[in-house]
């Protein structure tokens, strides 16, 4: 099956379409509320050509996305070439946008709530929550907090893009989007009452002309709004309109029938014939969300937000005793590299994170994206005192881990043991959700007793004698191993060697063509593949290698430990191998033969734009068909879907892929997984493929991706971390925001897939809001579920904005199986200001004669604010003249020839032009309710201009500035469009008569 504007997929064979048609029947008979969620919907519903709520979503945050860049940079690039450019990370931001956004159709707690999908005539109150959730995102970006900001963001989008499928808009023959949804203060249309019938009878599957006049009607002061009833609950009043479809019950209560425009289906949509129509509409009103988004936050922050572009962040974890000093000085020689190799590229600037701990202090966690200050912070950083051996290091990576953003490679340097061994899961769970890296470097190893370590124990000043256990590090190295990390033990005088695998792994584009641990005491072959992207390809090998022979795909081999040779340099230190493939690098199978002394672990790496993002998911059976992601880890034994994005794709080069495998710890095949395309990829530079794993395996297994480049040369990409299925399951059904000086309680259900038995919850949070913590104990039955609640008393003086990462670890007591689940509550005000500015014109002043160049027009407005904020800030956003600002009002052409003293004194003028950065007005105002005036002036060849205001709680409003002349060109066109429809209808009646 093919692409449009893309390279060949592997075509679908004849099994795949069995277990496809198979699906479908038994998923025939789902309810279907909303758009579709995404792309397997339509499969389900056999309604290939409908927009889901997940391509309207990702197409409006690409094309916001592009548009932004294209403002920040003139003349950056085709279309094609700056989708592949977005960045890996811009992807997975997207993913998180649309998996909110799901979810809702998902969730118990809101997959039948008609509040979150505009049913039930319930538009006044979904009309609240969108602005609530609006407020939410608003107060997260400009807390930094990313990761909940796109999270509300998905969930306003749902309910959003569900107000044009349910309600009667379309058939009201509107074709703009309905501003009031968000902007209180534009027209609003009323909403039928309870006991106003809305719909007529409909007996066929297609309802044609079924909605009561009144409910179609054109004539705006006479409009209504209804939306349709689904299910039972509420139930609808006689005469209401149902969602309509083959499973909504509601549809056999009069009047019998639906409204809903979801899909294209006839089956599950009585308008279907509507629905393009509503997606349009439903598109439209996303990109206006994202626009409005982008400029109340700016351009730069937009970006960051979706990680447009963004090179990997840097995250130390620094143990600052008194041992530390050599560490701490290869960390700040390492970082002061990283930030010179990157001056001057064109990416987004990255995220520098340290998180400093000793015992028993942790933090406080240091966040920037100025690469001078974070040097500035870590030349001040200093080696200091001492204590006993064990240190607080999962507490710093924990934090690490809360502020850091997803895919961050996170790099802790100590040489002391954890303190606090209790956090492993925790920090485990955390590790996976974001799916990040975590790499130990440690100058203590137990396996050594040289000078040097006995030096360093002194220094740390022990306040005990007694000998410690050689496998005290053994956490350091389970949580490096599960998420594709290393554990480097090295000495004092090799750290600054050793750190090179920060600048490695921290580079942009880094791809894994090979990551595996190896215990076996004879010689141990592995293999990777380099194709034609590819470039500078680096191996680290961690432990003690007595033999390693290196062998290129032509079979020429070099013995790297005794010789210098062509295929690669290496460079040794202790605990750690450097090996880099020399130029020209071949396409093709490369082979590692490696003998050692204990413990290794292999880690190859690669330049490339082409990498890719996984989950697994499972049709749900609810309310909604389509695809819902595993939360956490898988169940084993059972069948589930894996859904792949590959990303970074070049539109030029023709790309496919075949198939997964599962592998192992040794790296072993355990199972083989054929990909299909999901066949509605919108982007030049991501594809979509879908896989059905028949069984999840039992043992901890990653994921290799297989494909083929244009030359033939076949491709592989590795997933570092280590998938461990599981037969206990864990999920939030909820994530409530949290109010200062209140009390919250957040539903978790967790479901036994095996034996009856007793399992441990533990709760965790990052600012010690929740009321209890654990460990629970309780006991659940065989194939058996618990139900339980969290609570969380939020202080008064919690600031707004603020994210607080809520963490959720199950574990079972007879056996190994364990599973999490990560929920982000955010802080809101109790009574939030989310009532934007106002502009009023007072004047508008227009002589354009026919040659524009030869004159000007001006209007003046009065600014005020409609909340309790106060004006923050104003910009011009569009138009090519000048906005001058007053603080009271200007002069008007009565007044201008009497005697006055100097306007500049007496008004405080301020002049704005485009591309000027905000206005900033907060401190202008007396009061929050005291107006500024505003006059723009511009030549009559520019008949158009719009300026942005915003209050000091971030609502913002766009006043447009047409001119007089603009005016008059739209009350004429809107009188000759009227006489247009009378003079038609006078034609209509004639042409009836002389029939």
């Amino acid at each position: 099956m093919t692409t449009p504007g893309r390279g060949r997929i592997w075509e679908v064979s004849g099994k795949q379409m069995h277990w496809v048609f198979l699906a479908y029947l038994l998923f025939l008979a789902l309810p279907c509320m909303g758009f579709l969620p995404n792309f397997w919907s339509r499969v389900l519903t056999l309604s290939w050509g409908s927009h889901t709520h997940q391509y309207i979503t990702e197409r409006a945050i690409v094309n916001v996305t592009l548009e932004t860049l294209r403002g920040t940079k003139k003349h950056w690039g085709n279309h094609a070439e700056e989708q592949t450019k977005l960045g890996r990370g811009f992807w997975r931001a997207v993913g998180e946008v649309v998996k909110s956004n799901a979810a809702m159709d998902f969730l118990s707690s809101t997959r039948s709530n008609p509040v979150y999908h505009f049913d039930s005539d319930h538009v006044d109150s979904a009309m609240g929550m969108l602005r609530q959730l609006w407020t939410q995102t608003l107060l997260s970006v400009r807390a930094k907090e990313y990761q909940s900001a796109r999270h509300s963001l998905g969930q306003l989008f749902h309910s959003l893009q569900d107000f044009y499928s349910h309600s009667n808009w379309v058939e009201m023959g509107q074709r703009f989007i309905y501003l009031h949804l968000l902007h209180p203060e534009e027209p609003a249309i009323p909403v039928a009452e309870a006991d106003t019938p809305t719909c007529m009878e409909c007996f066929s599957a297609t309802c044609r002309n079924n909605l009561l006049p009144r409910m179609t009607n054109r004539q705006q002061d006479t409009q209504l709004l209804t939306t349709g009833y689904f299910g039972t609950s509420p139930p609808k009043p006689l005469g209401k309109c149902s969602h309509g479809g083959i499973l909504d019950s509601s549809r056999y209560k009069g009047a019998k029938g639906g409204i809903n425009k979801d899909s294209t289906s006839p089956l599950f949509s009585p308008h279907h014939y509507l629905h393009v129509e509503a997606a349009n509409l439903a598109t439209e009103a996303t990109l206006s969300v994202l626009r409005d988004l982008r400029d109340t936050v700016g351009h730069k922050t937009f970006l960051r937000l979706f990680s447009v572009k963004q090179v990997p962040a840097l995250v130390f974890v620094m143990d600052t005793t008194g041992s530390m000093f050599e560490e701490i000085t290869a960390a700040r020689y390492r970082a002061h590299s990283i930030i010179q190799s990157r001056a001057g590229s064109t990416g987004q600037p990255g995220t520098f994170l340290l998180v400093p701990f000793h015992d028993p202090e942790v933090g406080p966690v240091y966040e920037t994206d100025d690469p001078n200050q974070f040097m500035q912070h870590m030349e001040n950083l200093m080696a200091l005192g001492g204590g006993d051996e064990p240190e607080m290091c999962l507490s710093a990576v924990q934090l690490a881990l809360t502020h850091s953003p997803p895919l961050s490679e996170i790099f802790v340097f100590t040489d002391a043991s954890p303190k606090d061994a209790h956090l492993f899961d925790v920090v485990k769970a955390l590790t996976l959700e974001k799916q990040s890296k975590v790499t130990f470097l440690l100058t203590e190893d137990p396996n050594y007793t040289s000078e040097s370590k006995r030096k360093k124990r002194s220094r740390r000043n022990r306040r005990r004698s007694e000998p410690l256990s050689p496998d005290r590090f053994s956490l350091y190295a389970s949580l490096s191993s599960l998420s594709g990390g290393m554990t480097i033990f090295t000495t004092n005088s090799d750290i600054r060697g050793v750190s090179t695998v920060v600048e490695d792994n921290t580079a942009a584009k880094k791809v894994t063509l090979l990551h595996v641990e190896s215990d076996q005491e004879l010689m141990s072959s592995h293999f990777f593949r380099v194709d034609s992207s590819v470039k500078n390809i680096t191996l680290h090998v961690t432990g003690i290698l007595t033999e390693f022979i290196l062998t290129s795909p032509s079979e020429q081999s070099q013995s790297l430990l005794s010789e210098e040779g062509s295929l690669a340099k290496l460079e040794r230190f202790k605990g750690l191998y450097r090996v880099s493939l020399l130029s020209p690098i071949q396409p093709g199978q490369w082979k590692l033969q490696a003998k050692n002394d204990g413990h290794l672990t292999f880690n190859v790496i690669g330049d490339s734009s082409v990498d890719f993002l996984y989950y697994f998911a499972t049709v749900k059976n609810e309310t909604h068909p389509g695809l819902a992601r595993v939360e956490g880890s898988p169940v084993a034994g059972v069948p589930v879907f894996l859904v792949l994005a590959v990303t970074g794709l070049d539109p030029d080069e023709e790309v496919s892929f075949s198939h997964v495998t599962l592998l192992g710890a040794d790296r072993e095949s355990l199972q083989q997984v054929t990909l299909n395309s999901s066949s509605f990829s919108s982007s030049y530079s991501v594809v979509e493929l879908v896989g059905w794993v028949e069984v999840v395996p039992r043992v901890p297994f990653c994921v290799r991706l297989t494909g083929q480049d244009s030359q033939g040369n076949k491709m592989e990409r590795v997933s570092s971390e280590m998938v461990q299925s599981t037969y206990v399951q864990i999920q939030v059904l909820s994530a409530p925001h949290l109010v200062p000086g209140h009390s919250t309680m957040v539903d978790f259900d967790i479901l036994n897939h095996g034996p009856a038995r007793v399992l441990s919850l533990r709760a965790d949070d990052d600012c010690g809001y929740l009321h209890k913590r654990g460990p629970h104990r309780f006991h659940v039955a065989k194939q058996g579920s618990f139900r339980g609640q969290v609570d969380f008393l939020t202080p008064a003086t919690a600031q707004s904005g603020a994210t607080v990462t809520l963490t959720l670890t199950v574990h079972a007591l007879d056996s190994p199986d364990s599973n999490y689940a990560v929920a982000y509550l955010t802080v809101v005000p109790p009574d939030p200001d989310t009532s934007p500015p106002s502009c009023s014109p007072v004047r508008v002043r227009s002589t354009c004669p026919s040659i524009c160049n030869k004159s000007n027009w001006s209007i003046s407005l009065v600014v005020s604010d409609r909340g309790r904020s106060g004006l923050a800030a104003l910009q011009l956003q569009k138009g090519e003249g000048i906005l001058t600002l007053f603080h009271s009002p200007p002069p008007t052409e009565d007044s201008l020839g009497e005697a006055q003293p100097d306007p500049d004194q007496h008004h405080h003028r301020h002049k704005a032009r485009l591309g000027d950065p905000p206005l900033d007005v907060s401190e202008w105002s007396l009061s929050s309710s005291q107006p500024l005036w505003v006059e723009y002036t511009s030549s009559c060849c520019s008949a158009y201009a719009e300026f942005l205001v915003w209050d000091t709680a971030g609502n913002m409003k766009r006043c447009h500035l047409p001119s007089g002349q603009q005016r008059q060109l739209e009350t004429n066109r809107a009188r000759q469009i009227t006489l247009r429809s009378v003079f038609s209808l006078l034609l209509v009646l004639l042409w009836s008569s002389l029939l």
